[in-house]
């Protein structure tokens, strides 16, 4: 019973310090793994406290499926949240100064 309650307190303690890590990043790809750890960290506790088909259900959709659809949308986009402004790189944006322009 001892060890229970300690390996659920060591994982929550852990899963509060990724969520924070996560929150804090500015690089998108690397908050995305800690999401996916958290996903990992939280199918654990699930099955620690006897939920398996939750854990399981937790591991294929957050970290499997999530993961990789973040990490393909990321791919795609700018790593960085302050990489570029959105505004600079947008082609739309060009077209609406030449329009203001003319006008």
């Amino acid at each position: 019973m001892e060890l229970f309650l300690i390996s659920v307190i060591i994982l929550a303690v852990l899963l509060l310090a990724v969520a924070v890590y996560a929150v804090m990043q500015k690089d998108l790809l690397y908050a995305t793994i800690a999401t996916g750890i958290i996903s990992l960290i939280l199918s654990v506790l699930f099955f620690l406290l006897q939920a398996p088909d939750v854990a399981l259900t937790e591991a294929a959709i957050g970290i499997a499926l999530t993961t990789i659809i973040f990490v393909i949308t990321i791919r795609n986009t700018s790593r960085r949240e302050d990489e570029i402004l959105i505004t600079q790189e947008s082609e739309a944006s060009k077209i609406d100064d030449k329009v203001k322009a003319n006008m």
